[in-house]
């Protein structure tokens, strides 16, 4: 199927705080050099904290993680996880249309969709809460016909039950998702045949049902003020658990600053955090603000973003020759205090390419 970016774009996109930390918290996860590989979760995200993935919320993950954009729109337009168009603030409906689905009904599924939504796929329902599309086999073929809404499934789905699941998610409720036909899992429709003799399940719903059930965000999506606290690597260079744990999800953290921070006189090329102190190599001179003029175009350097960018910029580097004149040991204070990019500098040749940009204006004004 055709999966096209959306004609209407908004104008920007940024993480907030918490999203951000957690974003650079994932490459930590992948070998140094290898951080392009947390393309998906990032993306994900992103898709989580917009409600869909636009354009500018593509480029500035492929930024965040150091890639050409096409990488990451190549990603974005493959997988039917994400959205490239914007989605119903309460539910998208993603109903499977595949072989075995189609046979059972899915072209039922779709006409309700048409009339209860709007009759257009990836077009907002009037009241904005819904929108719907068909992708390709989710692979719940023994349960078919199936919709996958918000992050689970709903099986063996008629006319009826598929409105009425509509009906009660405009109403503000979570309808218990898996079969809607009374089965237990994927067993026969007219009961088990094999293993028989088993005992029954001790819980109602199968374990799928029940994960979702106990997590509770069916439809919800992460609104950018929480960290979760399963994620180890988040705090303290992937101190455990416990660490993570004890930080309130519900607070984003707040970036550490001097004491002094209130003194409007201090500049970020003055500053020296204690983290930076102990940085291997040597912190190269920076400005207190760019030179006359306004700063260089940093991002004409390959492997630089906003994102980096503006880290630059905290870090008192403005401009091409400041790049051009870092020595081995001034590469690597930068190296290092690049948050959520160590390495850059070295892994792109910041340096080099500086030096030749640099040679190429001059040949131009000569």
């Amino acid at each position: 199927m055709l999966r096209r970016l959306s004609p209407i774009q908004p104008d920007s996109f940024e993480f907030t705080p918490a999203n951000l930390e957690w974003a650079r918290a994932q490459t930590t996860k992948y070998p140094e050099g290898r951080q392009q590989s947390a393309i998906i979760p990032v993306l994900w995200r992103a898709q989580e904290q917009e409600g869909w993935l636009s354009r500018p919320a593509i480029e500035y993950c492929a930024d965040l993680l150091g890639m050409p954009y096409i990488r990451a729109l190549e990603v974005a337009t493959f997988y039917f996880m994400f959205q490239l168009h914007p989605v119903g603030s309460v539910a998208h409906i993603q109903i499977c249309g595949t072989t075995t689905c189609m046979i059972c009904g899915a072209e039922d599924l779709i006409r309700v969709c048409r009339e209860k939504i709007s009759p257009h796929a990836h077009t907002l329902s009037a009241d904005g809460k819904f929108s719907w599309e068909e992708v390709e086999c989710l692979g719940a073929c023994s349960n078919a016909p199936m919709a996958q809404i918000g992050k689970d499934y709903y099986e063996d789905l008629t006319v009826e039950k598929l409105s009425a699941l509509i009906d009660a998610l405009g109403a503000g409720k979570v309808p218990v998702p898996g079969p809607q036909n009374g089965r237990f899992s994927s067993e026969a429709k007219g009961g088990p045949t094999a293993l028989t003799d088993l005992a029954p399940p001790a819980k109602p719903n199968n374990a799928s049902v029940t994960l979702a059930l106990d997590l509770g965000d069916t439809v919800k999506r992460i609104d950018g003020t929480e960290v979760p606290i399963l994620t180890p690597w988040v705090k303290n260079g992937g101190a455990g658990e416990e660490a993570a744990a004890s930080t309130p999800a519900e607070k984003p953290s707040e970036p550490q600053q001097d004491q002094a921070s209130d003194d409007k006189a201090a500049s970020p090329a003055q500053a020296e955090p204690a983290a930076e102190q102990a940085a291997p190599g040597r912190r190269p001179a920076g400005l207190d603000q760019a030179r006359e003029g306004g700063p260089d175009d940093l991002k004409e350097i390959s492997g630089v973003g906003p994102v980096l960018e503006k880290l630059l910029h905290s870090l008192g580097f403005y401009h091409f020759d400041q790049v051009a004149k870092w020595d081995d040991a001034e590469i690597a204070w930068v190296d290092e205090n690049l948050e959520g990019f160590k390495g850059r500098v070295t892994r792109d040749d910041w340096v080099g390419q500086a030096r030749k940009i640099i040679e190429n204006r001059e040949g131009k004004s000569s």
